[in-house]
């Protein structure tokens, strides 16, 4: 399968691409610093510069792929993560690419009810407040596409290997998250969704 990916270099976006390629997938890796994945040289693996913000290259760059994966962060910061993803998404109506997975964050729409009080009220009420803006809009482009799109919603990450064992697609009122998920096992599951339809137009979390 012919993929490319974005936000390719930030600590999701590595892990995608390292995953996909074990895998055997054809990788595009698409940064406005691409020379950051040097490291993960495959013949595989092609580098594609650009900026998510700019049209014409997302454009240019989904052209002829099966499938889309978002990973884009920007931090604390607004605005990267919403308009890049309209581009994206546009990008994909024109080229006709129809599968998008796209990640979010556990505590957008009605996944807020899985966030504990700090994580509700001092991180996103406050601390990460623009973010969540962010990913609120960018939900809402993909949510109003017509693209065959997967929102997958992951809690706090932390480092570690892929385990395989999360829980994911559970309720808002579910009991006992831990709230974190590991990096790897993050991209474990966007990956899987390229092979399944289960969470086709939904919005599963994903937290140990």
């Amino acid at each position: 399968m012919r993929l490319i990916i974005f936000g390719s270099t930030g600590s999701v976006g590595r892990q995608i691409v390292a995953q996909a390629l074990a895998q055997g997938q054809t990788v595009t890796a698409f940064a406005r610093h691409p020379a950051a994945l040097q490291p993960l040289q495959h013949t595989r693996l092609t580098l594609h510069q650009g900026d998510v913000l700019n049209l014409a290259a997302v454009e240019q760059a989904v052209k002829g792929h099966d499938a889309v994966l978002c990973a884009l962060g920007a931090g604390r910061k607004g605005t990267v993560r919403s308009e890049g993803t309209k581009n994206i998404i546009r990008a994909m109506e024109q080229t006709g690419v129809k599968r998008l997975i796209c990640q979010t964050t556990l505590g957008a729409g009605d996944s807020k009810g899985n966030l504990n009080f700090f994580w509700k009220y001092v991180m996103f009420g406050f601390l990460l407040k623009e973010a969540m803006k962010d990913h609120e809009l960018q939900e809402q482009y993909v949510r109003q596409s017509k693209l065959d799109w997967t929102i997958v919603r992951p809690a706090a990450f932390t480092d570690g290997a892929v385990t395989g064992k999360y829980r994911h697609g559970f309720a808002s009122d579910a009991p006992a998250l831990t709230l974190k998920i590991s990096r790897a096992d993050v991209a474990d599951f966007l990956l899987k969704q390229l092979t399944t339809d289960e969470y086709l137009k939904k919005t599963p979390g994903l937290s140990y």
